[in-house]
């Protein structure tokens, strides 16, 4: 692969004419590397040697991609900054976080973006995926691009934004049946951004009137999923009081034609935990301050308070001793079937059972112990490693949990009897042994 980058640009295989790059391999940049490089030459650069490491063994961690699909696609993957050099069409899909005071961390894309500056050729164009506020495409990392390359913007060099809508675990909706969003500086930028997504995309793409549009339309799509859960999460807290059943209000209330499908739960990962806030900060900017979408934050912010003490009630309530009781958490990514633990709420619900004296063990098959570790300082145990425990938190719907149901609690109570907390709804209520308590989200 290294000889067949290496050749000289003609008689690489094109892309809609291009020489493509993809900078950043995570759950966004593979997926679009791999298609591409089913079409053409693709060169795949990553900070990360550990990530490349396994890529060149056709291994993905995150489980997105295929074996079979990484060994057939023609992607070069590097840690070579240096070969952005040989593309002229590079996409920029790094990610996009927050810091511990809830503030976008723009250090990756600029990052990135010096990277790519620093190794710009005239007539290329790059194409940002990443999530971002509307305006920071142009306010921010143009002027770096510019800054690090010497080139001028609009003149020896276009830019275009695509973001990127990748659901992590989801084996329907992938990168190539969501429709792509793309908008460019100007007109003939745009058709080049198009043809190229166009060679992969099935669903085709949607032309935005502009960079901002397409970076508003993005931000906002997750803005608006946080506040439905959001909603659902702030009845559960109500009903709870009212001792009513979320779910069955939910499916009761789902029966109408036009009822949205939403479930309250956890709200962690990269994506709806975060991206609010990249548009709350810059509405703030500009004198605005956002009630609405602050206040839906603020309520999954906490839910893993409102479980704990929801738990230490329920205990109560079952005359269970608090103190010296054991709790088993099943799950600790931040959503089902993928091992990305990235702002996991889980972490946070196990701080808060904690902190009122009951010991917490974690099993959660998909990720990686260490990583954990390093993360957020909990040792994830394998199925044998677990102690009876009074207590069970069924916190993340991996397909293995929802299979396997009851079971697991069964196993893993002390003499069977005990607390099951279902987050997720996944365990039927109508097969629940009779000594155990279940109580739902």
């Amino acid at each position: 692969m290294d000889k067949l980058i290496s050749e000289s640009r003609t008689t690489r295989k094109t892309i809609a004419n291009r020489h493509v790059a993809v900078v950043g391999l995570g759950y966004v940049g593979l997926p679009v590397a791999v298609a591409l490089g089913g079409v053409g030459d693709v060169i795949g650069v990553d900070i990360n040697e550990t990530r490349i490491n396994e890529l060149n063994h056709h291994l993905d961690s995150t489980r997105e991609v295929e074996s079979v699909d990484l060994e057939q696609a023609a992607v070069l993957y590097t840690t070579d900054v240096a070969k952005l050099g040989e593309a002229d069409f590079i996409i920029v899909a790094v990610p996009t976080p927050i810091n511990d005071q809830n503030q976008p961390d723009l250090g990756p894309i600029c990052s990135a973006t010096r990277a790519v500056g620093a190794h710009l050729r005239p007539g290329t164009i790059v194409v940002y995926e990443s999530t971002v506020y509307p305006g920071l495409t142009e306010e921010e990392c143009i002027p770096l691009l510019e800054k690090t390359s010497g080139l001028r913007a609009g003149i020896d060099f276009k830019v275009g934004y695509s973001p990127e809508r990748i659901n992590p675990g989801d084996r329907e909706h992938t990168f190539r049946t969501i429709k792509k969003v793309v908008a460019a500086e100007d007109e003939e930028t745009l058709d080049v951004v198009a043809a190229v997504y166009e060679t992969v995309v099935d669903a085709g793409v949607h032309r935005a009137s502009s960079i901002k549009v397409a970076e508003a339309a993005k931000v906002i799509e997750n803005t608006q999923r946080d506040l439905n859960i959001a909603l659902m999460n702030e009845l559960a807290i109500i009903f709870d009081r009212m001792n009513i059943d979320t779910l069955e209000v939910l499916e009761a209330a789902g029966t109408k034609w036009n009822f949205l499908n939403f479930r309250p739960g956890l709200v962690g990962g990269h994506c709806i935990g975060v991206d609010p806030f990249y548009l709350t900060m810059k509405s703030e900017m500009l004198g605005y301050h956002p009630e609405v979408i602050l206040a839906g934050r603020r309520i999954n912010e906490t839910m893993g308070r409102f479980v704990a003490t929801s738990l230490i009630k329920t205990m109560i309530s079952q005359n269970m001793a608090i103190l010296g009781s054991r709790v088993t958490v099943l799950g600790m990514s931040f959503k089902e079937n993928v091992s990305d633990i990235r702002n996991s709420k889980v972490a946070s619900l196990i701080r808060e059972v904690e902190e009122f004296g009951l010991e917490v063990q974690v099993c959660d098959p998909l990720v990686d112990p260490e990583e954990v570790r390093r993360e957020y300082g909990i040792d994830v145990k394998s199925y044998c490693d677990l102690k009876p425990a009074d207590v069970v938190i069924y916190a993340v719907s991996h397909d293995e949990f929802v299979q396997e149901g009851w079971t697991i609690a069964k196993r893993q109570l002390k003499l069977g009897r005990g607390i099951v907390i279902d987050l997720k709804g996944m365990l039927d209520r109508a097969m629940k042994p009779e000594e155990v308590h279940l109580w739902r989200l």
